[in-house]
């Protein structure tokens, strides 16, 4: 097992544990040896986990396609061609003679072919498209299953006839095959060659060289198999065997997911001829079947590969011998020996197999060549055996067999599981280890040995855990190595010498028997001494003489060879050999067996031995005697009557069962959560900068839904459609939806379907705002190739129809279709070759995590997890159950039945267990005993449950019998037999196929309609879930459930009958997912299978043998819920799972009470029942009401109470509810908890507490599986994983290795993902297959998302959520909040005496509007908080403007509208659209990063230095600008003229100071301005610039100067202005130069906020001239137009600032009487450089800049003009602007916000630095805390503070009056003004002493003087004479809380005396 190498001793440990295992087993007396091999193999190993994790190492380069012969470990020297002979002829097709050898050259000639030689087609790499034509001994070739061709080579050359080649190499020169590698016979001799019935040769099978039966690529339609000719099928057995009976007409079929055939892709088909086709001259025997072969139909469902059940692991890590570079791994089942046997030829994945042909070995005209005599199959084998032996090809050569091979089954599976493991060594290679040794033969087969010796008698090999025991064993023999070469990387090693092999092959037979004798001869091991051929022989007599009767497996060895062993396994065990042959049948296969034995009558031989089992007879003769004797009775039966006394209680009022009341339709946390991962998901796909999806071009949203072809799941989806509102939510209906109209977004997946995807796709392309969701529903379902359905099923249009249309070019291209696969087994979907990325991968998220819920609900999930839990020991009696009794009988009859298919036998033994029970429930006792315990109380709870409910509620049976045919047999009988016992208005049976509709029968479809409350006469129920409430057996048919959920009254789903030989982990989850459940989680029964007072019950005394007793326990217990309910019986929980012990005996078993019971077990169940005591206690219902309200009563006590009496005398809130479990009010019931519970009140409650359907929302339903199910699902292993999770994910997919790593139990579903993805490739038929190459992330599609979450648990109703929010967001998107306030201080407005101007003037009248007063107050809502500016016409009024806002409530309390973008809008960076790619930089033609850098530099006498800006300018904007010719330094920005007319541009310069809004910035002008030229400019701080350059490639930036980074927008505005006047400067200089005015520059600029994002226009419609009635409207318009509106103006140049009105919905006609008002101007202003060269913004400002700056225009006599026609609408933005400055603490470790109280203090105190700016400092305070400097002006709006030269927001609390002291300048009268307060502010020297005397001021008034230092307050107090008539103290001084280095502001106050 161990390389030995040099110096190290070889490891030693798994031959010592094997030998001492071995050895002790012998000398135990224990039948069972102990376990040692499964305790080194068969768990985990923790140590070795860091190997598990590795990707392929399959490094290799693909070889040519075509190339796949046998080839060396090691890569291949480079071969040496030898030089041809001087003059021979070395052209490529000739032969060195120079004839011509190429096919089609020679194909009508004619050939001489000696005796023994075969013509066969040589392939040439020279000549891709020709076969060279060469005669071939046949002893060298291989027979068709790739064995017995003799080493060597004889050949002729058909050309030129020489003869005698004995070796391939010279052959090869002969012909010219001109190779670059060592000639091999295997790789470069192709195919047969074959005449047709023209006598033309053409290319025939290909040749099946020895392990490579699985290699080839694709050889479409065709006998295309390794063998000389196709099989002969038998559809009536198993496979790989004849069949003696005649066929049925069947059309041949072709397993999804089989695996190719032959050794290369390169040989096409066998063409379909009209004659016979002639092998080498010969008739070929199947000259019929061409035509058909062509036309091979595709199943639905893949062939299982398993030893039996499950597939091998893969491809090894590099090819080696028999592989191919693509050869999935798993291997077909079962191929001819000799002859017509059934096996499966594959090509591409699918089978070609002729329907009808010769039977039995006469049909074998080929000549076999094998190393010794074919073995002969005896006669009767099947007979003699009861099953069909399944031979395993195991390692070496395997014998023909011949003779009866209709009674075996041959597969190769193990061969491949062999070759798989042999590889595995290879994958450490890639570390530069050298080759490791894989695991011996003689090993491998010594292992096989001792895991089937330690196989129970009912459990099956399985293909998995022999390969992680092969894995594991290797790995541990290599453990030094592995360990050395992964994680480091490699080191220096001695070398290895040859391998130690630790087992020889003269011991394997020795060892091999010593492991088997302890055995009790289960495994025989047979040992031969020439061939296998002895061996087989021997077993066959063996079996024909009894002699295996206890043998499951024989282990064959032929270790006679010195090279190697032969070996093969055959599963001679009944159980076992059934299973494992009908695993080998595909799904169609398994339908087309089934179908036959029906309609050939060969079940009648089963119905004939029931007929025998009832001692009073036939069944059918007991149902007709019980039938005419109650024939009269009917009438009066209980039913009726119960069902008459349910509808009159229902209608007279008295309480009825209030669980009929359906819970209401809501989203549920859950769902919602996934709603919205998906929405973000789809976001994040528009985020990226792949541009794969443009959200923002979306208007609206459109969906399709892809489901199965399933009717019901059709009305389901419909129906949730229909009642989710998403249509509406849409926009996709208005008001009224039609049911036709929802039909419009289901397609169901069948023949019509295609015809109505090409409409979904024309308006996909018609409608290219609209965004489409595709989503595919049940998407696990057919991911057949549409190439594969092409080739093989063109008749059949369904299959294939998902990747046809899904996968077809126009959704993958279109821009505007988002795929969504929904999905509860994704598996199939995550292989190496997946479209959907990862990242576009959404799990149901889990339901707690760190033990809290994350998603609090009323009701909890039940799935398979929950199940499985439920048969943990501790928990109450398990959800998850099987039948010993049914699985026994099941046993006994397919030993006596062996030819009919276990799913025959399965069926017809649980329906006649059915037809027993029913009978026994009607009376008929002595039918108990033929029935089990479990279907027995399965049918007294379904037939007596609507007894115990007032509205006759039941509960609901699944029985899910897969096979159609069969369904309709259960059907059939069942129906028959509830005719018969006058059941047919207890219960209804429905049979549920998925290709029709449901029926239910007219008395049950009233009841539904009485309990739904519906008045339609016509309907009917369409799916399960309207079903609710009914008692019914649903027979649920169809291979796989399509999605259909089943209701709440669903009791017990009975899966007996599911293919369990079939084991994929997505099939078993699909089957098991029908019980996922939602339990109501309200009162005290939502615990489900948790154990809470059952525990105990097995010691409480019993009490069966008080009849009165038992009968009110039976009463009183849960109807819907027996197995946990009714039967306190705990049984062994060692023991097996099965509820044989579940019953509870009693003596009214036939009453309707007595439907509670169960008889008592019988027969060989006697011995578990024997093993438990069987007390009969309170129901496990009113042990946990009793548990949460107190001590249980004694069983034995006098009054036996219900839950619901318990709820009547203790009323409670909580548990009130319980009875409905809905959220509903319990109704008329609650009013029986007022009255005395008398014995009428407490009857009725007890009656509501019996509805089953109440119960069963509370309790998860029970499930019943075949054992071998059941065993598979509850195994675990070492790490808890259940064993079911780590099969083969999904037949369509295959392992990509054996050497992986496990699934372990703590995966998260994501986890899962990646490891499916790496360990995984799909099979040559699955959709995925030729996608990608593995690893290319260019595979996945960019708009292809995958849902997946358990069964049942609401993913419909999550994506529909999705859709709704997806419409919600794309609106969103198309909308915006806008501020909409109403303007404040309205009421101060000065009302005009006479109107100055015309209602219609377009444009101000400069005389008229001079005459206009100036309106000091603002009224801007965003200033609401700020200081009232007083006049001397407002100053007399003293109004209070109520209480100050907080300033956190600033942003959220103001009002917003919703708006619509128009079409007009400015846009941040998230909107893209074709037009204005260009403009934001998109353009082919400029490359994002060209722009370049400009200095711009100017003097500034007030800075005092030189202020110097930086341009970046794009190549694109380079025309606005003007640069000097050499150095090409920017010199001036254009300017155009004021005279220039132009329509296509607008003449103003627009500046957007911006910061931190980068990303949300309204900077694309390209709607607003109409696609019209303008020159746009951001103007951001220096450490934005990268990110604002990065989001904005096309805009120049002016970027501000370092020391401005920590500025306000006044600095910005500053900068902006003085740039501008001095560029208007230089262009009036520059043009001068041209003859043009300095005057006639366009003086204008336009200054806008980052947040304007529409422009609205009035239109004023007036009744005359001076009339006082108007009407108006407002209308949206672009940014152009209001532009070149106001630029197109007379006498523009005379108005300083010109501004608009701020849009609001509350603006009446007042706001719009005047065209134009001269006020404050705010947000968006044109700003007359030239007119304001003398007033500046104030650089310091932080805040109200844009106040101070319009108060210094107005007192300098210049005229500000608001166009109140024109609004601007400002957007809400929650990020960057002013809000960006955080106020905090400079040296603090946590950036904590402070107070603005604290932003002030005394100078030189200890207070904490702030780390602001001192500006802001002083603002922020002043706005919140100026009543301290000022307490005299606190809402004292008739003396206001007054400001000099600067306005400061005092609060809204103190109102204050702005004087200019410039001189000449426009100051309102404050003659008869007195003031509280006076603030100077940085005054310069305009300001002097004689100036504030003109102002008088209250006694008592305060003084603020803030200046830059404090040596600076000193020299203002002394040049203001201030102390005259103020009076300071020391104390009264402060500075701003900065830091000394962050130059804070110092305030002195002062009183006036």
């Amino acid at each position: 097992m161990g390389n030995a190498y040099a110096g190290q001793p070889k490891s030693m440990r798994f031959e010592e544990v094997l030998h001492n295992s071995i050895e002790a087993s012998l000398r135990s007396s224990s039948l069972v040896p102990r376990p040692v091999f499964s305790q080194l193999y068969l768990e985990a190993e923790q140590q070795l986990s860091a190997l598990e994790g590795g990707s392929r190492a399959d490094n290799e380069e693909e070889e040519e396609e075509g190339d796949g012969g046998l080839e060396p470990s090691c890569p291949p020297n480079p071969y040496q061609i030898h030089p041809p002979p001087e003059g021979c002829c070395t052209t490529d097709g000739f032969c060195q003679a120079g004839k011509d050898l190429r096919l089609v050259s020679i194909c009508s000639e004619p050939i001489d072919v000696p005796a023994g030689f075969l013509l066969v087609g040589a392939k040439a790499p020279s000549l891709p498209g020709h076969l060279l034509v060469c005669a071939v001994d046949r002893r060298f070739l291989p027979d068709d299953n790739g064995h017995n061709a003799l080493l060597g080579f004889s050949g002729n050359c058909v050309g030129c006839g020489k003869k005698g080649f004995c070796y391939f190499t010279e052959f090869s020169n002969h012909i010219n095959l001109k190779l670059t590698t060592q000639p091999k016979k295997q790789k470069h001799l192709k195919c047969y060659l074959v005449r047709n019935a023209q006598g033309a040769l053409t290319q025939g099978p290909l040749i099946c060289w020895k392990g490579s039966e699985f290699r080839g690529r694709q050889t479409p339609a065709g006998p295309c198999s390794s063998s000389l000719f196709p099989p002969l099928p038998d559809s009536s057995g198993p496979p790989a065997a004849f069949s003696s009976e005649p066929s049925p007409g069947t059309n041949p079929s072709a397993p999804v997911g089989a695996q190719p055939a032959g050794p290369g892709s390169d040989a096409p088909s066998l063409p379909a001829a009209a004659g016979p086709v002639v092998f080498n001259g010969k008739d070929s025997p199947q000259q019929q079947q061409q035509q058909q072969l062509a036309k091979g139909k595709l199943p639905a469902g893949p062939r299982p590969s398993a030893l039996g059940i499950f597939s091998n692991s893969g491809p090894p890590k590099k090819r080696h011998k028999g592989w191919s570079p693509e050869s999935p791994s798993a291997a077909d089942g079962g191929y001819p020996q000799g002859g017509g046997n059934r096996a499966k030829y594959e090509s591409a994945g699918v089978a070609c197999m002729p329907p009808v042909g010769l039977v039995g070995p006469a049909s074998v005209t080929f000549p076999v060549v094998t190393s010794g005599e074919p073995v002969s199959v005896p006669e009767n084998l099947l007979k003699i055996c009861k099953a069909k032996p399944v031979i395993f090809k195991g390692h070496g050569n395997f014998p023909y067999l011949c003779g009866n091979l209709n009674d075996v089954v041959v597969s190769p599976l193990l061969y491949t599981c062999y070759q798989n493991s042999q590889s595995i060594s290879r994958a450490y290679e890639q570390y530069g280890a050298p080759a490791m040794q894989p695991i011996s033969e003689e090993m491998q087969l010594l292992l096989t040995v001792y895991y089937l010796v330690q196989l129970a008698a009912d459990q099956v090999p399985l293909m998995e855990d022999l390969e992680q025991i092969f894995l594991r064993s290797w790995r541990e023999s290599h453990l030094m190595e592995i360990r050395q070469y992964q994680p480091a990387p490699p080191q220096p090693c001695p070398p290895a010498p040859g391998p130690a092999a630790p087992v020889t092959s003269a011991q394997l037979p020795w060892l091999a028997g010593l492991a088997a004798s302890s055995c009790n001869d289960s495994v025989h091991i047979i040992e031969c001494t020439y061939s296998l051929a002895e061996g087989l022989s021997e077993m066959f007599r063996l079996l024909v003489e009894g002699k295996l009767a206890k043998t499951n497996y024989v282990v064959i060895i032929c270790a006679c060879r010195s090279a190697a062993i032969d070996s093969c396994i055959a599963v001679t065990g009944k159980y076992q050999a059934r299973v494992l042959s009908e695993s080998l049948l595909t799904p169609a296969e398994y339908q087309k067996e089934v179908s036959y034995e029906l309609v050939t009558g060969k079940v009648d031989s089963l119905g004939a031995f029931f007929s025998t089992l009832c001692p009073e007879g036939d069944i059918d003769i007991l149902l007709d005697k019980f039938h005419q004797e109650h024939q009269g009775r009917i009438s009066s039966s209980p039913t009726a009557a119960s069902v008459t006394k349910s509808m009159s209680l229902d209608v007279g009022g008295v309480p009825a069962c209030t669980s009929s009341r359906r819970e209401p339709q809501h989203i549920r946390p859950f769902q919602l959560a996934v709603a919205q991962k998906l929405l973000s998901h789809v976001c994040s796909i528009a985020d990226s900068s792949t541009q794969n999806l443009d959200l923002g071009s979306f208007e609206k949203v459109d969906f399709l839904i892809c489901i199965p072809p399933s009717e019901v799941t059709y009305q389901q989806t419909l129906f949730h459609v229909w009642h989710s509102g998403v249509l509406l939510e849409l926009g996709l209906d208005k008001e009224h939806v039609t049911r036709q109209r929802v039909e419009q977004y289901v397609l169901k997946l069948d023949a019509e379907a295609q015809a109505r995807f090409k409409v979904f796709l024309q308006n996909s392309f018609q409608n290219p705002h609209t965004l489409f969701v595709l989503i595919h529903d049940h998407a696990h379902w057919d991911l057949v190739s549409s190439a594969v359905h092409n080739l093989y099923s063109p008749s059949d249009p369904s299959v294939g129809l998902v990747d046809r249309l899904l996968n077809c070019r126009e959704v993958k291209e279109a821009p505007n279709i988002v795929t969504l696969h929904v999905t509860s087994f994704p598996y199939a979907l995550q292989t190496q070759h997946t479209l959907i990325s990862p990242y576009n991968e959404i799990h149901w998220p889990a339901s707690c995590s760190a033990g809290a819920d994350l998603y609090p609900e009323d009701r909890k999930y039940f799935g398979l997890s929950e199940f499985i839990e439920s048969t943990l020991s501790g928990h109450s009696l398990p959800l998850l159950r099987y039948d010993s009794s049914f699985e026994a009988m099941v046993t006994a009859l397919g030993k006596r039945f062996p030819r009919l298919h276990s799913a025959v036998i399965r069926t017809f033994v649980l329906v006649q267990h059915y037809a027993a029970a029913m009978m026994a429930v009607r009376g008929l006792s002595q039918m108990k005993n033929y029935t089990s315990v479990e279907t027995l109380e399965i049918t007294q709870n379904l037939i007596n449950a609507p007894q115990q409910c007032p509205c006759g509620h039941g509960l609901m049976v699944l029985l899910r019998v897969p096979c159609s045919p069969l369904a309709a047999v259960a059907y059939e009988r069942l129906a028959h037999v509830r005719a018969r016992l006058a059941l047919e208005q207890r219960f209804e049976i429905i049979l549920g196929s998925p290709s029709s509709g449901l029926t239910v029968g007219k008395h049950f479809v009233k009841q539904l309609k009485v309990w739904q409350n519906i008045e339609d006469a016509e309907w009917r129920p369409q799916t399960y879930l309207e079903l609710e409430g009914l008692p019914c057996i649903l027979i649920f048919s169809g291979m796989d459930p399509h999605g259909e959920s089943l209701p709440r009254s669903l009791r017990y789903c009975d899966l007996r009958l599911i293919n369990s030989s079939c084991l994929v982990r997505t099939a078993l989850e699909q089957e098991l997912g029908l019980a996922a459940y939602f339990v109501s989680s309200e009162g005290p029964p939502e615990r489900g299978p948790r154990s809470e007072g059952l525990e105990s019950d097995a010691e409480k005394p019993s009490s069966t043998d008080n009849e009165d007793e038992e009968l009110c326990v039976c009463v009183c217990v849960d109807t819907g819920s027996t197995a946990e309910k009714r039967s306190p019986v705990k049984r062994e929980r060692s023991g097996s799972r099965d509820s044989a012990s579940s019953g509870c005996s009693s003596k009214a078993s036939g009453s309707a009470l007595g439907g509670e019971t169960s008889a008592p077990p019988g027969g060989a169940l006697q011995g578990e029942q024997a093993r438990s005591p069987q007390p009969c206690g309170p129901s496990e219902d009113t042990q946990r009401l009793w548990a949460t309200q107190g001590p249980a009563p004694q069983p034995d006590s006098g009054r036996q109470t219900s839950q619901r009496s318990v709820q009547v005398a203790v009323p409670s809130p909580r548990q009130l509810p319980a009875a409905g479990a809905s959220s509903s009010p319990p109704g008329p019931a609650a009013g029986a908890s007022s009255s005395p519970p008398g014995p009428a009140a407490g009857v009725l409650v007890r009656q509501a507490s019996q509805c089953s359907l109440a119960k069963a929302r509370r309790q998860p339903p029970v499930v019943f599986l075949p054992k071998l199910v059941y065993d598979m699902v509850t195994s675990t292993d070492s790490s808890g994983l259940p064993k079911a999770a780590s099969l083969l994910p999904s037949p369509s997919v295959v392992w990509a290795s054996s050497f992986r790593p496990l699934l372990s139990k703590t995966m998260t579903s994501t986890e899962q993902s990646l490891y499916y993805r790496q360990w995984t490739v799909p099979r040559p038929s699955h959709m995925d297959y030729g996608n990608r190459a593995e690893g290319c992330v260019d595979g996945f599609h960019p708009r292809r998302l995958l849902l997946s979450g358990p069964p049942q648990i609401g993913k419909t109703g999550a994506y529909l959520q999705f859709l709704s929010i997806l419409s919600r967001m794309l609106i969103r998107l198309t909308e915006v909040d806008v501020y909409d306030e109403e303007e404040i201080n309205v009421d101060l407005r000065e009302e005009s005496e006479w109107r100055y101007l015309q209602r219609s003037d377009p444009w101000p009248d400069l005389e008229l509007f001079r005459k206009l007063p100036f309106d000091y107050t603002v009224h801007d809502p965003k200033y609401e908080d700020a200081s009232l500016i007083c006049s001397h016409h407002q100053s007399a009024k003293s109004e209070d403007r109520g209480p100050p806002r907080k300033p956190e409530d600033l942003f959220v309390r103001r009002h917003t509208a919703r708006m619509r973008l128009s079409k007009y809008a400015a846009h941040n960076t998230y909107h893209h659209c074709e037009q204005c790619h260009q403009y934001m930089g998109f353009h082919p033609r400029y490359q994002l990063y060209e722009s370049t850098l400009h200095a711009f530099a100017f003097s500034y006498s007030m800075l005092g230095e030189e202020i110097q800006l930086h341009f970046i300018i794009p190549k694109s904007k380079e025309h606005h600008f003007v640069f000097s010719q050499p150095g090409g330094q920017l010199e001036s920005m254009r300017l155009p003229l004021v005279t220039d007319k132009s329509h296509e541009y607008i003449k103003s310069p627009t500046f957007t100071p911006t910061t931190g809004r980068h990303e949300h910035g309204l900077f694309n002008l390209y709607h607003a301005m109409d696609g019209a030229s303008h020159l746009h400019v951001l103007v951001v701080k220096e450490y934005e610039m990268p990110v604002y350059k990065k989001y904005w490639p096309n805009h120049i930036m002016l970027v501000l100067p370092s020391i401005f980074n920590s500025a306000g927008v006044g600095a910005a505005h500053f900068l902006i202005k003085e740039l501008s006047y001095h560029n208007l400067e230089l262009e009036r200089n520059r043009q001068e130069e041209l003859g043009i005015k300095p005057q006639d520059i366009w003086p204008f600029i336009v200054i806008s906020d980052d947040s304007c994002v529409m422009w609205n226009v009035v239109d004023v419609d007036g009744g005359g001239e001076r009339s006082r009635e108007f009407s108006w409207s407002e209308r949206n318009v672009s940014l152009k137009h209001i532009m070149q509106h106001i630029e197109a103006a007379p006498n523009i140049t005379h108005y300083a600032l010109i501004g608009m009105r701020k849009w609001s919905s509350k603006a009446g006609g007042r706001a719009v009487r005047e065209p134009f008002s001269r006020c404050h101007v705010h947000d968006f202003i044109v700003l007359n450089v030239d007119l304001t060269q003398n007033v500046q913004y104030n650089q310091n400002r932080f805040l109200c800049d844009d106040v101070d700056f319009n108060l210094r225009v107005h007192s300098a006599g210049l005229l500000l003009c608001r166009f109140n026609r024109f609004s601007v609408m400002k957007k809400q933005m929650a990020v960057g602007g002013h809000r960006a400055f955080h106020i905090t603490a400079k040296v603090s470790d946590s950036p904590v916000a402070v107070v603005p109280a604290q932003y002030i203090c005394a100078p030189d105190s200890k207070h904490p630095a702030l780390a602001a700016p001192a500006q802001l400092l002083l603002e922020r305070f002043l706005q919140h805390h100026s009543h301290r400097f000022f307490p005299l002006s606190l809402r004292n709006h008739g003396h206001p503070v007054l400001l000099v030269d600067c306005y400061l927001n005092l609060g809204s609390q103190i109102s204050v009056c702005y004087v200019s002291s410039r001189p000449h300048s426009l100051n309102v009268s404050c003659s008869d003004s007195t003031f509280s307060g006076l603030l100077l502010y940085l005054c310069d020297s305009f300001v002097g002493a004689s100036f504030l005397k003109k102002f008088h001021f209250l006694k008592g008034a305060t003084l603020c003087v803030i200046c830059q230092d404090r040596n600076s307050l000193r020299q203002t107090v002394v040049r203001l004479e201030l102390e005259d008539e103020w009076q300071f103290r020391l104390r009264d001084e402060f500075q701003t809380a900065n830091a000394k280095e962050d130059r804070p502001l110092f305030f002195l106050t002062g009183r006036h005396i």
